[in-house]
């Protein structure tokens, strides 16, 4: 017997197809009928229109002061120039009492990332706690209150990128008007002013706080917002990566600005010739003044470099990644991440991880060219994922049909889009959004920028991220607005107990010398 879902189903074939509802036609109407049948069940779940809010209370304790919050899991509908509905983006909200406080917008990178390691792992008034540096076991969870929280100084809004998370795009936009460095931006900057609107706070302080790929989006996000009228208070990056251009083969940069991240590494490891210096910080900077100097010269002339030019470096080198001279001169003095990570501890048959090099795998084959996965990142997902779950659903009341997507590649037709239209000049085929910062931070001289970087983070390395700001050319009064911070932690620093606390006591001098 017919189903009533499969004979309305028939019906609507027949009414809307006289052509495939002749009797001459019965292979048509079912190979339409099963089509339509699977379009409705790949898009039964899906996000909501109008935007949604589901709120609970808490208390957070920072260094013995108690402090209300409300909680708040949502939606935000993002529309296009004709007002239609394109897309939902999903977020947490923590927002305390208080007039005029300010508010800060998270968000993770990828690009595609859902925000969940920031939501679940940084700032929010509860976070996992984890043993760094070491994989953390499966449920239950250790998850509680967190000392750290950033509750006391601001408030937080944590936003999916489209497509990850909760976030949908919706009705008939294509997944090409959001997966691209533009588009992401622009639909992140309307996401931001419907918050700010929707909730009143544009008599707010702003800032933007993105992780990885999420400063590459906060680059040129900082310049779009001001372009719309909305003036950002700060912009924080953590772990950044500004410009991909450097990725590029062919490019030697990318080898002068790892340097340090391997000095760094071969310090914690106990892998430095001659023995450990006492001190990371001096043993870093030697690193610095290496790279810039006799490296970047060395590298400059290319197959020019005499071969004792190359021995010098090469021991030199040695000296601050811990590799053996003769494997550096048969790299040609350059030695990418990956042979890297295998190679620096390839005696104990361990490989370091490539978001945190603190963290050691154990590879089957160990006379291999690569690491075989990244320790730093497989022991932490499985927490991360449980815990917020269990929170959105338990303490915020969220529910939804929709699967939580760790990123928006999980959903398919998943192409990004790297070029970039930079304030001034042409079209770039691979981002650089350095000149979108430093136009921002032109245009609005109060707009302050602070950098957040771990030492052992080898995914975005530091000393990278201080040669792309420091190419800003910022004018003398303009120099003072930009800070950097370091951490003996990795990519997500906030996994290091002590490098989060100095970390928070760091962004609240930050946001009270923005109230100055």
């Amino acid at each position: 017997m017919r189903s009533p879902a499969l004979l309305t189903l028939a019906s609507m074939i027949a009414l809307t197809s006289p052509a495939l509802a002749q009797k001459d036609a019965p292979d048509a109407a079912k190979a339409h009928a099963e089509k339509v049948a699977d379009d409705v069940a790949k898009n039964w779940a899906s996000a909501p229109v109008e935007e949604v809010t589901k709120s609970g209370k808490g208390t957070a304790r920072v260094d013995g002061k108690s402090i209300a919050y409300t909680q708040t899991a949502g939606t935000l509908t993002i529309r296009d120039e004709k007002g239609k509905p394109v897309a939902s983006m999903f977020y947490t909200a923590y927002i305390a009492a208080g007039k005029n406080r300010p508010l800060t917008f998270f968000y993770n990178g990828g690009p595609g990332s859902s925000s969940l390691w920031l939501r679940m792992g940084s700032f929010a008034p509860e976070h996992v706690r984890t043993n760094n540096p070491e994989a953390v076991k499966p449920a239950p969870f250790d998850v509680g209150p967190n000392n750290d929280s950033l509750i006391g100084s601001t408030d937080m809004v944590f936003l999916d990128a489209i497509g990850a998370g909760y976030s949908r795009i919706l009705g008939d936009a294509k997944p090409s008007d959001f997966y691209g460095v533009d588009q992401d931006v622009d639909a992140f900057a309307k996401a931001i002013i419907r918050y700010t609107t929707k909730n009143g706070r544009w008599a707010s302080p702003k800032y933007i706080f993105g992780e990885s790929y999420g400063t590459t989006r906060s680059g040129a996000l900082a310049y779009q917002l001001e372009d719309r009228g909305l003036a950002l208070n700060g912009v924080v990056l953590l772990s950044s990566i500004m410009n991909y251009g450097v990725r590029q083969s062919g490019f030697d940069t990318i080898h002068i600005g790892y340097i340090p991240s391997y000095a760094a590494t071969a310090w914690y490891h106990n892998r430095v010739p001659g023995g450990r210096p006492a001190s990371l910080e001096q043993f870093v900077e030697e690193s610095r003044q290496f790279a810039n100097g006799p490296y970047a010269t060395a590298l400059l002339k290319g197959q020019d470099i005499t071969a004792e030019e190359t021995d010098a470096i090469a021991q030199q080198m040695s000296r601050f990644t811990g590799l053996s001279v003769d494997y550096l001169k048969r790299a040609n003095l350059r030695v990418n991440l990956s042979r890297f990570r295998k190679e620096i501890l390839r005696d104990s048959h361990e490989t370091v991880g490539r978001f945190d090099s603190r963290y050691k795998g154990i590879d089957a084959d160990a006379a291999g060219e690569e690491p075989e996965y990244d320790a730093s990142s497989t022991g932490i997902t499985g927490l991360y994922v449980g815990s917020f779950l269990d929170q959105v659903t338990r303490q915020m009341g969220y529910e939804t049909d929709l699967s939580y997507r760790l990123s928006a590649r999980e959903g398919g037709d998943f192409k990004w889009d790297w070029s970039h239209q930079a304030p001034e000049g042409g079209k770039q085929n691979v981002a650089d959004v350095t000149a979108d910062l430093s136009s921002a931070m032109r245009a609005n001289p109060h707009m302050r920028v602070l950098s957040l970087n771990g030492y052992y983070d080898m995914a975005t390395p530091f000393f990278s991220t201080e040669r792309d700001l420091k190419h800003m050319m910022l004018e003398p009064g303009l120099r003072q607005n930009l800070q950097f911070r370091y951490y003996p932690a990795g990519h997500m620093a906030y996994l290091n107990p002590e490098a989060l606390h100095q970390m928070r006591l760091d962004m609240e001098r930050y946001y009270a010398e923005g109230a100055r």
